[in-house]
């Protein structure tokens, strides 16, 4: 159940993320976001690594592996290789693969102060998957330019390498800004970039998390949610369904203009899903 394949069918593809629980908080707690997650028929299921690296790939790879054999849905696990050594990467892929899990999003992941390892970019963890022939692989671009890199030119000059290294497609971090999301894709196709791109899609679900994304990622705010934020910023809920409703606009808006597919950052919480996919008819 290949990733590439969706992406040669001619549609956009529409995608999830969820993230498995912490470590101190049972499983089964994701079983039912992801029962009313599969009832939207995604293309395909993503679960995230952990931040910094720290999340269990054993859980990824259980929650992943649920995706498919419960749901029948399309899963992809997220891999990072940031402070790893070869014989670490090269087991968690072996663990992906028992599971019969053959999607996997290479990242370096964020890099803790000090951390050594094999890798130092993503690029070379694509390489060490590629080798074995088997998986398919996805890669992650950053329509803003990533926040380490010194310029934006630069930053397309690695997603390059990252397609020649053996990517099959792209999957962008958050932004709110379309217009920009275009302007990237143009300059990255330009730049000899063919692989398909997936536009990645966060809602607003309060200050604090826009604060924390802005200072994480670097994404910059549009007017229309600097005003957003003034109008609801006295009602958490207001807050939320607002920014909701505009994930979901921004969903359709992107399908509109083209894309190969968006992918919605779902914060396992499958109503932001829902409010997504019934705006584009797919509910």
């Amino acid at each position: 159940m290949s990733i590439r394949a969706l992406y040669q069918s001619g549609r956009p593809v529409v995608s999830f993320e969820v993230f498995p629980p912490k470590q101190d908080t049972a499983i089964d707690d994701i079983y039912e976001a992801l029962a009313r997650l599969a009832a939207l028929a995604p293309d395909f299921i993503s679960v995230t690594y952990g931040a910094g690296g720290s999340g269990s790939v054993n859980r990824t790879a259980e929650i992943a592996a649920a995706v498919r054999r419960r749901y029948g849905i399309r899963a992809m696990a997220h891999l990072t290789c940031v402070g790893a050594d070869r014989g670490r990467v090269a087991a968690q892929l072996d663990a992906m693969r028992a599971e019969g899990i053959c999607n996997v999003l290479a990242l370096r992941g964020d890099s803790p102060e000090g951390a050594a390892g094999a890798y130092r970019y993503a690029e070379e963890l694509i390489r060490e998957i590629r080798a074995r022939g088997d998986f398919c692989i996805g890669a992650a671009c950053y329509p803003e330019g990533h926040i380490d890199c010194e310029s934006p030119a630069r930053d397309i000059e690695y997603l390059r390498r990252k397609q020649d290294a053996g990517a099959d497609f792209l999957v962008s971090q958050l932004f709110f800004d379309n217009p920009l999301f275009f302007r990237f894709l143009e300059n990255a196709r330009a730049a000899g970039v063919t692989i398909p791109i997936s536009a990645g899609v966060m809602p607003i679900l309060s200050r604090k998390q826009i604060e924390r994304m802005i200072f994480l990622c670097g994404a910059s705010l549009p007017s229309a949610i600097i005003r957003l934020l003034h109008r609801h910023g006295h009602s958490p809920a207001d807050l939320r369904a607002a920014g909701i409703e505009h994930a979901a606009r921004q969903v359709e808006a992107l399908l509109a203009g083209g894309v190969d597919g968006v992918h919605i950052y779902t914060m396992n919480k499958p109503e932001i899903a829902a409010a997504c996919m019934a705006r584009i008819g797919r509910a």
